[in-house]
C-alpha cells in the first residue's frame, strides 16, 4: 500500500514560500501545517509576515494563531502537534503540505528529537549571570565559539535558546543538535522542496518587506507588545530592534536598518542550514508548475 505523503516547502524568509504552499494545497485539495516558530503566536502579526486573511480563508492552516506569547512553544511541542495534525489531514487526504523556515522545527517533524541529559544547575546559573552582565553579543560570540553548529541554526537572536544550547554544550561536551536521533522513521513519505533565488534579489525582497511592515504599523504593534518584551516569543527580529528604539537607545531609522540587516543575516543562516540536507530538491519560486509535476511524480 502506498504511504501518505507530506510535501515540505522550505527556504529563507521572504523567498515566496507562502504563495507556493497555498498553490500546492489547492492543487492537492489539502491543508497546510506551518513550520514557523513565530507565526503561531496570536499577538504577533505584522512582524512575522503571517499569511493574509484571504490566504487563511483559502486554505486551512495549522500552527497559525494557535498559541499565546505567554505559552512555552519549542521544537518538541511542535513535533507532537505537527504529527497529530498530519495524521488528521491524512485521515481525509493522501497529501499534506508543510511550509516554513524554522529548520529545527522541520527537522524535529521529519526525524524526531532525543532527550538531552540533565545539566548541572550551576552551569545554567553562571551562563545567565554572564548574559545579564554582558548581553546578547557576548552570548552570540560564546555560542559561535563553543557550538558553531548551533550558531548556524538561525536561532542566534533568541537568548533563551542560545543559553539552553550553551548549557548543554558545556554540561555534556556535545552540541544540543547532536541529541537528535536522526534515525526515526515516520509512517509517511516526505518530499522536500526548497525555494531559492539569487542572493541580491532575496536581500532586496527582505528590505522591501521591512519597509512594507513599517508602513503597515510594525512600530505600533511593537509598542503594544513592549510590556512583554522579556518573553521568549519576543526575542525576535523586527521586535527586538524596535524595543531598543522605544527605550530611546536608537533612532527609528537605525532600528529599521538593523531589522533589514538582521533579517538578511537570518536568511543566510537558513540557507546554510537547509543546504546541508541532501534530500531537499531546489527550485526557483517562479517554477510552480515544475514543482507540482515533481511533487506528483513522488506521490
Amino acid at each position: 500500500m502506498s504511504l501518505k505523503t507530506c510535501i515540505i516547502i522550505l527556504g529563507p524568509t521572504a523567498v515566496g514560500k507562502t504563495a507556493l504552499a497555498i498553490q500546492l494545497a489547492q492543487h492537492f485539495t489539502t491543508d497546510i501545517i506551518s513550520a514557523d516558530s513565530r507565526q503561531c503566536y496570536r499577538e504577533l502579526n505584522i512582524g512575522v509576515a503571517k499569511p493574509s486573511g484571504e490566504d487563511l480563508k483559502a486554505v486551512k492552516h495549522y500552527f497559525i494563531n494557535s498559541h499565546s506569547i505567554h505559552e512555552n512553544v519549542n521544537a518538541a511541542v511542535f513535533e507532537q502537534l505537527a504529527l497529530d495534525w498530519a495524521n488528521e489531514i491524512f485521515g481525509r487526504n493522501d497529501v499534506a503540505i508543510m511550509v516554513g523556515g524554522t529548520g529545527l522545527y522541520i527537522q524535529a517533524f521529519c526525524e524526531g528529537l532525543d532527550d538531552v541529559p540533565p545539566v548541572a544547575p550551576d552551569i545554567r546559573a553562571a551562563i545567565l549571570s554572564s548574559y545579564n552582565e554582558q548581553g546578547l553579543q557576548w552570548l552570540q560570540e560564546k555560542i559561535k565559539t563553543e557550538d558553531p553548529q548551533f550558531f548556524e541554526s538561525g536561532e542566534i537572536q533568541n537568548p533563551q535558546r542560545m543559553m539552553r544550547a550553551l548549557e548543554v554544550k558545556l554540561g555534556t561536551g556535545r552540541s544540543i543538535l547532536s541529541f537528535r536521533s536522526g534515525a526515526l522513521q515516520r509512517p509517511f513519505d516526505m518530499v522536500k522542496i526548497g525555494l531559492d533565488i539569487p542572493r541580491s534579489e532575496l536581500y532586496e525582497r527582505i528590505n522591501q518587506r521591512v519597509v512594507s511592515m513599517m508602513n503597515d504599523g510594525l512600530l505600533q504593534e511593537a509598542t503594544a507588545l513592549f510590556p512583554y518584551r522579556e518573553l521568549n516569543a519576543l526575542q525576535t527580529v523586527g521586535y527586538a530592534e524596535l524595543f531598543e528604539h522605544i527605550e530611546g537607545k536608537t533612532t527609528l531609522e537605525k532600528a529599521t536598518e538593523l531589522i533589514m540587516q538582521h533579517t538578511r543575516n537570518y536568511a543566510k543562516r537558513q540557507l546554510t542550514w537547509f543546504r546541508k540536507d541532501a534530500a531537499v530538491n531546489w527550485f526557483a519560486p517562479s517554477d510552480a508548475e515544475a514543482m507540482i509535476k515533481f511533487a506528483e511524480s513522488k506521490i
